[in-house]
C-alpha cells in the first residue's frame, strides 16, 4: 500500500465513491459524525456520498429530525444520526466540558448558572417549539443573565452537551434550537465501553486507512480512551504500515481500481479531509495555507484528481444559476479541467441549478 492507495482507499469507505448508503442518516451513522461549521457546505458533503440526493432532500432530513447537528466531537459542530447523538454525547461531553472550565470561570459562568439557563430553555422549547439563537438570548436577558462577552455562545453550547438542547430547522437564514429530546426521543443510550468500541468501529471502517493519532484528534476522546476503543476492534480490522506510520483499515478492502480518473468538487469542511490529524495523503503540506489560510480554522473549497487536492474552488449563487471558479495549485491539463467540469455539474445539480459564467 502507498499514498495513493490510502487516498483511493479513503474515497472509497468514506462513500464518496461507489456508494452504498441511500438516505442522509445512513451517511451520518457510517461516519460517525459530519463536520458541521459550514452549513451549506455540510449539506453538499452528504450529496456527495448520495448521488441522487439534492439540496432539498438533506434539507427535510434536518427538518425530520433523522440528522441532528450539535456538538459532539472535539466539542465542534456535527450532523451525527439522530439514533446515535446520545451515546456520542455521553462519551464525548465531559472531556469538552472539562476542558472549557478555565474559559466558563473567566465569563462567570458557574454551575448554578447553567442550571438556571436549562431551566429556562426547557420551559421555553417543550412541546415542539423552536426559537432561534437571539429568542433565546432575550429569554436569558429578561432572566437577568448577561450575554456579554460571548457568554451566550457558550451558554448554548453547555446547554447543548448537556443535551438539553440541539439545533434544529432552519427560519429563513436563521438557525433555530429545540429540545434534544423532543428531537430524537428514540436516541440508544450505551455503557461507556461499548460506546468507545462503537466510536473507534465508525471511524475507522469510514476512514480508514487512519492512524490512531488521526482518531485521536478527531474524537477529542483522552489517548487511554482512544487506544482502549481501538484494542477491543482491533480484530475486526486490518494493519499496514506506511512510511513507519501504522494504518488501520476494515479487513478484506481491497484498493479499488476506476476504470477512469475521477474528480470532486469537496466543499471546505469535508471528512475527507478534516478526518484526519495527518492530511498529507490527499494535501501537500505546500499547498496546506491556500486551503487553510493562516490556519485560522477557515478552510476552502477544495478540487481533487484521484483523491489529491490539486486546487480550490468557490462558488456564487446567482438568481438562476450558481458560478463555480476554480483556482488550481498549478497549471491544470486540459483532461483535469473537463474532469473538474463534471464534478462542479454535480454540485449544480445537486443544488437544482445550472452552472452559470463566470
Amino acid at each position: 500500500m502507498n499514498t495513493a492507495d490510502i487516498a483511493r482507499l479513503r474515497l472509497y469507505n468514506q462513500q464518496i465513491v461507489s456508494t452504498r448508503l441511500k438516505k442522509p442518516e445512513e451517511v451520518a451513522a457510517w461516519l460517525g459524525g459530519m463536520q458541521g461549521q459550514d452549513y451549506a457546505g455540510c449539506k453538499w458533503s452528504f450529496g456527495l456520498r448520495l448521488p441522487d440526493a439534492t439540496d432539498a432532500d438533506i434539507e427535510q432530513a434536518i427538518a425530520c429530525r433523522t440528522i441532528i447537528r450539535t456538538w459532539p466531537m472535539r466539542g465542534t459542530l456535527h450532523f451525527v444520526a439522530a439514533a446515535d447523538v446520545r451515546w456520542m454525547l455521553d462519551l464525548l461531553a465531559p472531556r469538552n466540558i472539562a476542558g472549557s472550565a478555565r474559559r466558563h470561570k473567566q465569563l462567570e459562568l458557574d454551575e448554578s448558572t447553567f442550571s438556571r439557563c436549562r431551566d429556562i430553555f426547557i420551559k421555553a422549547l417543550h412541546g415542539g417549539r423552536q426559537l432561534t439563537r437571539d429568542d433565546l438570548y432575550k429569554l436569558l436577558e429578561d432572566a437577568g443573565i448577561s450575554m456579554n462577552s460571548q457568554r451566550g455562545y457558550h451558554i448554548l453550547w453547555r446547554s447543548a452537551l448537556d443535551g438539553i438542547i440541539c439545533f434544529s430547522a432552519q427560519r429563513g437564514r436563521q438557525q433555530t434550537f429545540a429540545l434534544l429530546d423532543e428531537c430524537a426521543p428514540e436516541a440508544v443510550k450505551l455503557p461507556r465501553g461499548e460506546a468507545l468500541a462503537e466510536l473507534a468501529k465508525r471511524y475507522f471502517n469510514s476512514r480508514g486507512p487512519a492512524t490512531l493519532q488521526d482518531y485521536m484528534w478527531w474524537s477529542g476522546l483522552a489517548a487511554a480512551d482512544a487506544r482502549a476503543g481501538l484494542e477491543m476492534i482491533k480484530p475486526q480490522l486490518e494493519q499496514k504500515t506506511v512510511g513507519g506510520q501504522v494504518y488501520w483499515l476494515p479487513k478484506d478492502v481491497s484498493v479499488p481500481r476506476y476504470p477512469s480518473d475521477i474528480a470532486h468538487a469537496f466543499p471546505g469542511f469535508d471528512e475527507y479531509l478534516l478526518g484526519y490529524k495527518d492530511r498529507s495523503a490527499a494535501l501537500d503540506s505546500a499547498h496546506a495555507a491556500k486551503v487553510c489560510p493562516g490556519g485560522n480554522g477557515m478552510f476552502a473549497s477544495t478540487i481533487a484528481v484521484n483523491g489529491r487536492i490539486i486546487g480550490i474552488w468557490k462558488r456564487t449563487l446567482k438568481k438562476k444559476s450558481v458560478v463555480i471558479t476554480p483556482a488550481p495549485f498549478a497549471s491544470m491539463r486540459q483532461a483535469d479541467k473537463e474532469l473538474f467540469a463534471g464534478a462542479a455539474g454535480r454540485y449544480a445539480n445537486f443544488l437544482g441549478l445550472p452552472v452559470g459564467d463566470a
